[in-house]
């Protein structure tokens, strides 16, 4: 069955050995942060501190943080399966029979069950805030340097005034005061496009955070996601079971009727306010810049809320595993657009966006690059600053081997390739905001129709036969 809710998802991790709680006093300010960044690093699990200091509400942190515990989240036994769930509704071939067309049907209908449901009560209003603050939150400073409190896992609601989409985005929320954050839309982020209309209109932004619901819907609010699909949708695929939605009580949005707390508010067109630093997934602060401000108006929550949070830093932390579950759940999304990849590994010291491995199968010279071109033309994977491509023999999740290979490979000076374009917001690196260089290395055997006029040798390999005898005389040699 899939995990309603954030409690259901605690209880979940607790079953499993995937939990621990923290009963003494552990403050929000930075003392939280130092703790799942150990555990972080560790490999360590999941923790609900259940008194951060000054406050009633638990805090809930890492539960996302292991491949493990991202397969519990989605409902899985691992994420490959979801991969592969995606993989076969999108590479079914056109049915020919009664039958096909009738499993074809039945799988239609099923996508469309998965569509949100409204319900007209639900646990995240079971109180009203009255007056609405957000100092009733713990709400943490993960670094020294940060500019202040920021909500870090927040589900960021809002519509398109022009379309009527719905989206979902995770942006960070740094706390001005008890009624004020700012809001960290990118410019490249859907939110960013919606406030964008709304300013072109003149007009007031509604916009709802949802803090805490099931975790599919948490983790889809991460997922990079065309505007057009909602990610509530897609969540109730995730979690084969449509997520409940009920009406804001003062604006016109919906939010996961089993979220833990509810801000409801407003974007001002046109208002800016300075947001930052703030320590990032890079490992680095994120600079100080003018960003759009959320206005809190009303809140609501549980009777007993969770509060959830993350933490982001040096990697490997929390979202990392995220990052990783996106990377295997969307690469069937990647081969419908380019079928030659046959795997694609975005390491954790990539952070997301750096670096990319990937392998294809090379069916004509410089196909790597129409590979590294195409990636480059696919929505967030535009801001990869660096495209290794190899050969399909080559394992892109073994790191040391495509560094092997690929150091192998190349000749410098033919095998890299430069181009410019649109990068990350918080690449701190590129010359100017928004806009730098990539780089792509063709890690391919050379063909002598790609310039390569001399002979490419073989990979040194033992004969299957000694392998054979090796394994039957290996026990009685004494060498385990």
């Amino acid at each position: 069955m899939p995990l309603r809710n954030l409690r259901e998802f605690v209880a979940s991790l607790e079953a499993a050995g995937e939990l621990v709680r923290v009963g003494p006093e552990v403050s929000p300010r930075l003392e939280m942060a130092e703790i799942v960044d150990r555990l972080c690093k560790r490999g360590g699990p999941a923790v609900l501190f259940e008194r951060p200091t000054g406050y009633e509400i638990p805090v809930l942190m890492n539960a996302f943080g292991s491949a493990r515990r991202m397969a519990l989240a989605l409902g899985a036994d691992d994420v490959e399966a979801i991969r592969n769930r995606i993989g076969a509704l999108l590479h079914s071939a056109p049915p020919t029979s009664l039958a096909e067309k009738v499993r074809a049907g039945w799988q239609l209908l099923r996508l469309g069950s998965f569509l949100p449901k409204m319900v007209t009560a639900a646990p995240c209003q079971e109180v009203v805030c009255d007056p609405p603050g957000l100092d009733q939150l713990p709400i943490l400073t993960c670094w020294p340097q940060d500019g202040g409190p920021f909500i870090t896992l927040p589900l960021v609601i809002s519509r398109s005034p022009e379309t009527g989409c719905r989206n979902v985005g995770m942006y960070r929320m740094q706390v001005y005061d008890n009624t004020s954050t700012g809001m960290h839309w990118h410019v490249h982020k859907v939110g960013a496009k919606h406030y964008r209309e709304y300013e072109r209109r003149g007009e007031r932004m509604p916009v709802a955070v949802a803090l805490g619901g099931d975790p599919a819907t948490i983790y889809a609010a991460t997922a990079p996601l065309p505007a057009e699909l909602d990610e509530i949708m897609f969540a109730g695929f995730l979690r084969q079971q449509p997520v409940e939605m009920v009406a804001c009580q003062t604006i016109d949005l919906e939010v996961p009727a089993e979220a833990e707390i509810v801000l409801e508010g407003y974007v001002e067109p046109h208002e800016r306010r300075r947001e930052g630093p703030f320590g990032d997934h890079t490992g680095y602060y994120s600079l100080a810049d003018d960003y759009p401000v959320f206005h809190l108006t009303h809140m609501t929550r549980r009777r007993e809320p969770i509060y959830p949070a993350t933490v982001v830093g040096p990697p490997p932390m929390e979202d990392c595993y995220l990052g990783k579950a996106t990377e295997r759940i969307f690469l069937p999304l990647l081969q419908l657009a380019l079928p030659e990849i046959v795997d694609l590994n975005l390491p954790l010291e990539g952070v997301f966006h750096n670096l990319a491995l990937v392998s294809i199968r090379k069916e004509f010279p410089w196909h790597a690059r129409k590979v590294m071109h195409a990636l480059w033309g696919l929505g967030q994977m535009m801001f990869t600053k660096v495209i290794v491509v190899v050969d399909d023999d080559v394992d892109v999740q073994n790191e040391r081997e495509v560094l092997w290979k690929a150091l192998n490979h190349i000749d410098p000076q033919r095998d890299v390739t430069f181009v410019e374009g649109p990068v990350d917001v918080l690449d701190h690196a590129a010359t100017r905001p928004n806009i730098g260089s990539k780089m792509g290395i063709d890690a391919t055997r050379k063909w002598p129709s790609e310039g390569h006029t001399r002979e490419w040798p073989d990979e040194i390999k033992m004969t299957p036969e000694i392998k054979r005898r090796v394994d039957a005389l290996w026990e009685e040699l004494g060498l385990d």
